[in-house]
């Protein structure tokens, strides 16, 4: 038990860390933009353009790609699929359809009313939390980083790890290919 409370923050830490650096990589180039906007003394534009609406339908999309993943991954999941639906439809609802809403009438009005600048950031607080949360269901479901099940198969051995014995629930996966250093003596 020791061992496995560890190994499992690691993976949550990890997990954190990835799905925080998939929405950096999204809000990179509006980022970007947004300081563009900023150094010309025009900042508060930015929140008058559809950039953030755009940004929230990306992650949007997204989110519906993970959960879309943890519904299809693995077919004993009936009793979770009414659940990944829910999410699906309350992410096309509550963010991709007004983001989509939001950039189509942005782009075709010349006066922008003054509340798209109080919506789109709180379309994009929403968008990163639901794809947040489809990137920890979709992992759940899939089961990466639980201990126990089939933590073994799949690496071409029903035995652990090359061993000959048998798999064992508890068995360790096995470790990364350790493949030998060059020598500055072997030729190219």
């Amino acid at each position: 038990m020791n061992n496995k409370q560890p190994r499992s923050e690691q993976f949550s830490l990890s997990m954190m860390y990835g799905t925080y650096a998939d929405i950096l990589f999204v809000l990179f180039p509006f980022l970007v933009l947004g300081m563009q906007r900023l150094w010309d003394g025009r900042l508060y534009e930015t929140l008058m353009r559809p950039d953030l609406s755009i940004a929230a339908a990306i992650l949007a999309g997204l989110a519906i790609g993970k959960f879309v993943l943890g519904l299809v991954t693995n077919r004993d999941l009936g009793r979770y699929k009414e659940r990944i639906v829910f999410f699906i439809a309350l992410t096309l609802f509550a963010v991709l359809g007004p983001a989509i809403i939001l950039m189509l009438s942005i782009l075709g009005s010349n006066q922008v009313p003054g509340f798209v600048a109080f919506v789109q950031p709180i379309l994009l607080i929403i968008a990163i939390s639901l794809y947040s949360t489809a990137v920890s269901i979709s992992n759940i479901l899939t089961g990466f980083g639980t201990e126990g099940g089939d933590s073994g198969t799949g690496y071409g051995d029903v035995y652990g790890a090359g061993t000959g014995a048998p798999h064992h629930s508890g068995d360790v996966r096995p470790g990364p290919l350790d493949l030998p250093r060059r020598s500055g003596n072997d030729p190219l």
